[in-house]
């Protein structure tokens, strides 16, 4: 399975997420998935390409040609495919993508995540979603869908368009039942 996983590319990301994002490239390796993401050599993206790199994985990395300047890219990808705008990566993570893991992470991340769940809810495709709340990250933006739901500004399907694993073992087994 093609899995694309969207997370930070901060430097200084905290080292806790960095093992655990290392960890689930290994498994994912292990079980012989492909890893598609932004092509950043440090924070989740780069420990998850580190593991997966480590343990015989595949790799496509998907990045505007000038993202260089903004932040390092990683240099072991199998793949590495350029494009000219976010616009255009983003769609390439869709049409390149089985399903998607949210792990921890920025901006970037949080609109990467609004934006492929609005896709699914506009039925533009049926893909799965999972997001990884390693240490509670995302208690705080669940709570506020939560809140949304409750004062009617999203409806109770909307949450229902993702899923929420707190554990690699929660990921592997939602993958591999699905």
């Amino acid at each position: 399975m093609r899995i694309c996983l969207y997370g930070a590319g901060s430097a200084k990301l905290n080292k806790k997420y960095l093992d655990v994002g290392y960890q689930l490239g290994e498994r994912l390796a292990q079980e012989n998935h492909t890893l598609v993401f932004g092509a950043g050599n440090n924070g989740m993206m780069g420990a998850v390409a580190r593991g997966m790199h480590d343990n015989n994985g595949k790799i496509i990395g998907i990045a505007p040609d000038w993202m260089d300047k903004f932040e390092e890219l990683y240099d072991y990808c199998d793949k590495l495919i350029s494009t000219s705008t976010m616009d255009e990566r983003k769609r390439l993570f869709l049409t390149n993508s089985d399903l998607f893991i949210i792990a921890p992470g920025g901006i970037g991340t949080l609109d990467e995540f609004f934006q492929i769940i609005t896709l699914k809810k506009l039925e533009k495709h049926e893909k799965p979603i999972i997001m990884f709340n390693i240490d509670g990250y995302y208690d705080v933006l669940l709570d506020m869908m939560n809140h949304m739901k409750k004062e009617k500004t999203i409806s109770e399907n909307d949450t229902k368009l993702y899923e929420v694993a707190t554990s690699i073992d929660e990921i592997l087994n939602y993958i591999n039942t699905d």
